[in-house]
């Protein structure tokens, strides 16, 4: 995932902060980092296809399942780690985050022996490019909230991609990063003799939203440390990291930890955070 290895580049490298990569993504086998724990050496997708003859999305969620039958080997390979900022690499099936309950019990465990835990939600920008699109995304955000229960950071992949084309969007960059009302979405999603059918629907689809204020992705371009800087200053503060101090901080930067969750499309179709 190229978005974890260029965090912990930039944590170690940029701001001197011990950082670790915790990989629980048994499909993730094509990396140019290495991980501090990997789940592949409990469990594979690739094995599992194999011996159950399933499918990759099958695969994904009895890895998972394994893991929370055998969580207590994760908190035994998590205390070889002194002192360090943890990243965990997620798989990208939204069914995981949705919901089917191993992930939310283990986060729930892990929370439970002390570390902090939020979720770094990144969505592809090409998602933005319809409104439609959009709001199936906030609504997968909130369904996602609801059930793993954690603090969330909503992040916007390859944006300099989306900023280049973003003159032809309906919606431009900025409704993106910092929306106080919807009701532009509301008249883009009632255009059109199809949509209109729906109307009496989007309208507390869109209230729903505002409600939870979902709106308000961060804009990130792996390559530019200062997007890179600006997550990093949410996700510190979703997680309680910024909040330490000292000897404080020493213990929190252990206790703290990101969670990075692909969560637009099914694992297969990613190559996610």
């Amino acid at each position: 995932m190229t978005y974890c290895a260029e965090v912990q580049k930039f944590y170690k490298n940029k701001l001197n902060r011990k950082c670790e990569i915790i990989n629980l993504d048994p499909a993730n086998d094509n990396v140019d980092y290495k991980p501090a724990v990997d789940i592949m050496e409990l469990v594979s997708i690739s094995v599992v296809m194999m011996d159950l003859n399933v499918g990759p999305n099958g695969a994904l969620m009895y890895c998972t399942e394994y893991l929370g039958e055998n969580y207590n080997w994760l908190p035994i390979k998590l205390r070889t780690i002194k002192d360090s900022y943890l990243i965990f690499v997620m798989p990208g099936q939204v069914e995981l985050y949705t919901h089917h309950g191993p992930i939310k019990t283990i986060f729930g465990k892990l929370q439970d022996i002390g570390y902090h835990l939020c979720v770094v939600h990144m969505v592809d920008s090409h998602i933005f490019s319809d409104p439609t699109k959009f709001i199936s995304t906030l609504l997968l955000s909130l369904s996602t909230v609801l059930q793993i229960g954690l603090p969330q950071v909503k992040v916007l992949s390859k944006a300099d991609i989306l900023k280049k084309h973003s003159e032809s969007l309906d919606l431009g960059l900025d409704f993106y990063t910092d929306v106080l009302n919807l009701e532009y979405l509301l008249e883009l999603l009632n255009e059109g003799a199809f949509s209109s059918k729906f109307k009496k629907l989007h309208a507390p689809i869109v209230g729903l939203i505002q409600d939870y204020t979902l709106v308000g992705f961060i804009p990130v371009n792996v390559r530019s440390e200062r997007s890179l800087l600006a997550v990093k200053n949410a996700v510190d503060k979703a997680n309680g990291y910024v909040y330490g101090g000292g000897e404080e901080l020493s213990i929190q930067a252990l206790m703290s930890c990101a969670i990075g969750a692909c969560t637009e499309n099914e694992r297969v179709d990613t190559d996610y955070v």
